[in-house]
């Protein structure tokens, strides 16, 4: 039977990720000759042999391609007379004429064992070299600069092949083989200190963090900033410099072993420790493990991370100990980038720079996750899971983006049945950080060859994510998305939930559909819409934004102005405050100045903490609810009272009879714990109650929880067992935040359902 040619063309994540290479071998072993290449985002073949080798070429693309890649779709068509095949199986030179479909961007991966084994060999030709890589590991999204993936679109254009290297990545059996970002001592990037370079600049870095100093690193996605974990004064340092004085720092270690001398692992924390994306992984510390008090103050949870460079590898390895290594950059302010930039941002905080000469393409933190129902689920999608394709369960008709929120802000590009969410900006306030965002959305954009005709956006006039898709859409271009429907569609759709289902939203604040801040919301939704079916009961915000960060005036608000269902609780608390700053909420509430009611959960932790006495400031967001989750610990306690009440049709959860139980315990000398065991328990109850009522009234038996204060373990684990316990499915947010991070995913999935919904006539 004579040969066949073929055409085949691959889709996906395919692109800087050794698929060609991976193509060349599979073509080898069947005995076809022809070609591979890449081709404006995805990859192209040429292949001529028997039939049936041909159709298991296909299969095998798709079935045995490298853990990196992601396969959309193979589509094989007969070649054309003008396509002509080569004698042997080649890699030929890419081509970037525009296909019209959208293009997935490589993420970066940590270095493989294969390339640690490398790095301190001493025979091998790379030992102890920072930048080395190949077809498995290595920076692909911090240093790309078009598609179709080739070095000469990326930051190592200015790095040509030595003879060595051009050997490895010309050879078919050599796993550098099109390893685009290869290099060695003799062509690649190098380190700098000062007026050192290479093995020189890393040893007088090392010599500052043994000595107690603090050194700004040039990293992947941005700089770092590092010291020893284990020094008190060093670490105190770095917080005051930050502007950081409370938020724990992640910690990284050189091995497994090492986390384990730190904190307890359960397998999925394990998985997420060594994943190519080598995230932050959020753990419970164990007792006196010999850092400094000021690496995670308040909290039992420490983020560990393995090293995820040869650079990061190298400094483990001959420091012999735990190191903090935090983003470079002040606090609400983005991660530096640029060499000058990063001296005028770091320099009044480090003792020096370890920099090389390589350049950031693109704007990366580290990647933050955690475990707590035996499940990974981001924290922050960043560095080595952004920016992956995820399924949209309801395809969009055109392609748009996600605006995401004004904290912890993300965008996100929809095209087809799959939305692209970039990594993690951070919060809007700042202007360097919105120009950040600005140049995210851009870069995406570019990328991936997409242009969104629409813009899904929060209902919030005053987000700058808001204001973008004001300046940048018209009108009938832009689909407001409510805050709290995009958290719950953000869980539905990366779970491909599509028909109904009860959405439960608990968060800090968010924008309702009538004008008053949200919070606490039982929603019964779809991906096209939702109905308000519960809520918590309103609580002012003495001074707004002020009461935020300060909890104790949130307390005072529930005191003096909580929603009049029930008798307010007798105020037990005020005493212990300056009795100008309670005259004055008490006045502001009373006469509704700058005190907005809110229906929030995330706020009514707030109060129960400081109630407590567990903070009545706080410099972070969430660091009471932190705190109040610290106190309950694993204790087991009842309910406190509480009640639902019936306001305008809606189910409300009244609050009165919980916090005045907990007045009257905290007043009695109990310890914080056991009563915040029992707040704990009692949102559980309530939410299984709101919930149970939700499905009599709906018929759907799914539960999507979403929102920032499902980032907290005690809360999700008591609410999760609270709703299984009743037979109903639970779902929460994995590959995509609960908390802010999560908006802009929800919002592309609300938009295209809508869209889709309006072309169809519905």
């Amino acid at each position: 039977m004579a040969d066949e040619l073929r055409l085949i063309e691959v889709y996906g994540t395919v692109q800087g990720v050794g698929f060609r290479p991976f193509a060349h071998r599979l073509a080898c072993s069947l005995g076809l000759t022809g070609w591979v290449r890449n081709e404006d985002g995805h990859v192209v073949s040429l292949v001529a042999g028997p039939a049936g080798a041909l159709a298991e070429y296909a299969v095998g693309l798709e079935r045995d391609a490298p853990p990196p890649a992601r396969v959309v779709s193979v589509r094989s068509r007969p070649a054309r007379p003008d396509e002509q095949a080569c004698s042997t199986f080649t890699v030929l030179p890419s081509t970037t004429a525009a296909t019209g479909q959208p293009r997935d961007v490589p993420v970066d991966a940590a270095t493989c064992a294969d390339c640690v084994r490398e790095l301190f060999d001493p025979a091998d030709r790379r030992y102890r070299y920072p930048f080395l890589n190949c077809t498995a590991c290595g920076p692909r999204a911090t240093v790309i600069d078009d598609l179709p993936y080739d070095r000469s679109r990326t930051a190592m254009r200015g790095f040509p092949l030595c003879a060595a290297c051009a050997a490895e990545y010309a050879d078919p059996a050599d796993r550098r083989f099109h390893a685009e970002p290869v290099a060695c001592p003799d062509c690649g990037p190098r380190l700098a200190w000062e007026s050192l370079t290479g093995q020189a600049a890393l040893s007088a870095a090392e010599a500052v963090l043994l000595s107690g100093g603090i050194v700004a690193v040039k990293g992947l996605g941005g700089y770092q900033l590092v010291c020893d974990a284990a020094d008190e004064h060093a670490v105190r340092r770095l917080r005051a410099g930050k502007h950081r004085p409370a938020k724990p720092f992640a910690v990284m270690v050189r091995d497994l072993a090492a986390v384990r001398r730190l904190a307890r692992t359960a397998p999925a924390e394990t998985d997420l420790l060594t994943s190519p994306a080598r995230p932050i992984v959020l753990l419970a510390a164990r007792p006196d493990p010999g850092l400094a008090s000021a690496v995670h103050p308040g909290t039992d949870r420490i983020g560990l991370f393995l090293p995820c460079t040869p650079l990061h590898h190298l400094l483990l390895h001959d420091l012999g100990r735990p190191l903090v290594v935090t983003s470079g950059n002040r606090s609400d302010e983005p991660i530096a980038v640029d060499d000058s930039e990063a001296r005028r941002i770091l320099g009044p905080i480090a003792d020096g720079f370890l920099t090389h000469d390589r350049p950031i393409r693109a704007r990366y933190d580290d990647s933050v996750a955690h475990a707590p129902l035996g499940v990974p689920a981001l924290l922050r999608r960043a560095r080595g899971c952004a920016p992956a394709p995820l399924p949209l369960p309801v395809p969009a008709p055109e392609p748009l983006v996600g605006l995401g929120a004004q904290l912890k802000s993300t965008v996100t590009l929809a095209s087809g049945d799959h939305a692209v969410p970039g990594p993690h900006v951070g919060d809007l306030q700042d202007a360097d950080t919105l120009d950040a965002y600005r140049a995210a959305l851009d870069r995406l954009t570019r990328l991936r060859a997409v242009r969104p005709a629409w813009a899904a956006h929060d209902l919030h006039p005053g987000y700058r994510s808001t204001g973008y898709a004001l300046a940048h859409w018209p009108a009938d271009r832009r689909i407001a998305v409510q805050h709290h429907h995009a958290h719950v569609a953000s869980c539905a759709a990366e779970h491909g939930v599509t028909a109904p289902f009860v959405g439960v939203a608990y968060d800090g604040l968010g924008l309702g559909d009538d004008g008053t801040l949200w919070g606490g919301e039982i929603l019964l939704a779809d991906l096209t819409g939702y109905r308000r079916f519960g809520r918590f009961a309103r609580a002012p915000l003495p001074g707004g934004e002020a009461a935020v960060r300060r909890p104790a005036r949130m307390a005072l608000g529930y005191l003096y102005g909580l929603e009049p269902l029930s008798p307010p609780p007798e105020d037990t608390f005020s005493g212990r405050l300056d009795p100008r700053e309670v005259h004055a909420v008490r006045r502001m509430v009373e006469r509704g100045v700058n005190s907005p009611p809110a229906s929030s959960a995330g706020r009514l932790f707030d109060a129960v903490a400081a109630l407590l006495g567990l903070g009545d400031d706080a410099s972070y967001e969430g660091e009471a609810a932190v705190a109040l989750e610290q106190a309950a610990g694993e204790l087991v306690a009842d309910a406190l009272p509480w009640r639902l009440d019936r306001v305008d049709g809606l189910l409300v959860y009244d609050p009165a009879p919980t916090l005045a139980a907990v007045l009257r315990r905290a007043a009695a000398g109990e310890p914080p714990g056991p009563v915040a065991a029992a707040f704990h328990r009692t949102l559980a109850e309530v939410t299984g109650a709101l919930v149970a009522e939700a499905v009599r009234a709906s018929g759907a038996d799914t539960v999507c929880l979403s929102g920032g204060c499902f980032q907290n373990r005690r809360l999700l684990t008591d609410v999760h067992r609270e709703l299984t316990g009743r037979g109903l499915r639970v779902l929460t947010n994995s590959a995509v935040p609960a908390n802010d991070g999560g908006i802009s995913y929800g919002q592309a999935a609300v938009a295209a359902a809508r869209l889709a919904a309006r072309q169809e006539g519905c």
